[in-house]
This record gives C-alpha cells, sequence and structure tokens, in this order.
C-alpha cells in the first residue's frame, strides 16, 4: 500500500502525522507563528540525531553521534540556519544591533560577551550531544563486556529514553535561538 492516503491513513502515516503535529505545536509554542516555516529544518535534525542515537543501540554498531565531527556538523547547521534566518527577518543593522546591548554605553562590554555567548552554542550544543551519547555507549559496552546477555538490555532501554532526550533537547535549544534570532521588539 505504502502510499499517503486522506481517506484511511495507515498507521504509519498516523504516527508520522502525530509528530509532525507535535513539533508544529512546539515551534508555535516558542517561536509563535512565526514558527512554522522552520519546521522543515527542525523536523530534519530532530529525526536525523534520533536515528543516529538509536543505531548505536543496535549490536555490533555505533552511533554516528558519539563523533564529536557530527554533532559539531549538527550545532553548525543550527548555528547557521538560526543567524541566516535572524538577519533575514530583521535586516543585518537590526539583528547585529541586538549584540550591542540595551544601552550604547555597555556596548564596549556587551559586545564581546555576546559573541562569546553566541559562538559557545555551538560548543554547548555539540557537547552536550556527543558527551551524552558518547557516555551511555560506554556504559552499555562495558555492562556487555561484563555479563553479555541481560545487564546491558535495561541500559539499552534507558539508551532509547537519552536518545529521545538528546535529540529532544537539540531541536528545543534550536527552537529558542531562533526565537531569539527572528523575535522583533515587541514580542
Amino acid at each position: 500500500r505504502g502510499r499517503i492516503s486522506v481517506e484511511s491513513p495507515g498507521k504509519l502515516q498516523l504516527v508520522l502525522e502525530a509528530i509532525v503535529n507535535v513539533l508544529k505545536d512546539l515551534l508555535v509554542a516558542n517561536i509563535g507563528t512565526k514558527g512554522r516555516p522552520f519546521l522543515g529544518l527542525v523536523g530534519t535534525l530532530g529525526l536525523y540525531i534520533l536515528m543516529c542515537n538509536l543505531i548505536g543501540l543496535v549490536p555490533y554498531f555505533s552511533s554516528p553521534t558519539t563523533s564529536l565531527n557530527m554533532t559539531l556538523g549538527c550545532a553548525l547547521v543550527a548555528f547557521l540556519y538560526y543567524n541566516y534566518q535572524g538577519l533575514r527577518a530583521q535586516g543585518a543593522g537590526k539583528y547585529f544591533k541586538h549584540f550591542l546591548g540595551p544601552l550604547p554605553v555597555l556596548a564596549p562590554l556587551m559586545l564581546p560577551i555576546e559573541i562569546i555567548s553566541h559562538f559557545s552554542r555551538i560548543v554547548s550544543l555539540s557537547l552536550r550531544l556527543f558527551g551524552n551519547i558518547f557516555g551511555e555507549e560506554l556504559v552499555i559496552a562495558a555492562l556487555g563486556m561484563m555479563v553479555a546477555f541481560l545487564v546491558p538490555v535495561p541500559m539499552m532501554l534507558f539508551g532509547v529514553f537519552g536518545g529521545v532526550l538528546q535529540a529532544f533537547v537539540f531541536i528545543m535549544l534550536t527552537m529558542v535561538y531562533l526565537d531569539g534570532a527572528v523575535a522583533s521588539e515587541e514580542h
């Protein structure tokens, strides 16, 4: 059957539609009605990170998110995207003005703080995802070497929860950064 149906959707279609609706609701809750256009990026990042996290739970496979290069790549995509959207929504002058702070007298102090804060988001997103998934896989591997079959199973179930949670945290932080980038003064 494999086709999208309006009259009688299958179980997979219902699950995917529910996921899309949850993401839309999260975007509207975090960004407002301006958040809906970001569904493509947020959904893609979330699904990609989730699948990468869960691959590591298959025996003899390693999660791609245990590579700092991969998590750094995802963080850079989010960073470049929200900055681009901020420039697009507010214009270059207004977007970069928020780096100077609320008062002109504070600009020399606020500019370096804001720049460091912005670039630390890349480090935060990538290291958080990398560290949590790498640590989880390390524990599962250590338990698997001690007792081969039964002991790692609860930890692997916890790994499913951790993988979902880490994907969720990544996309929620991306939404928060998007909101800050596209928000106007009256928002």
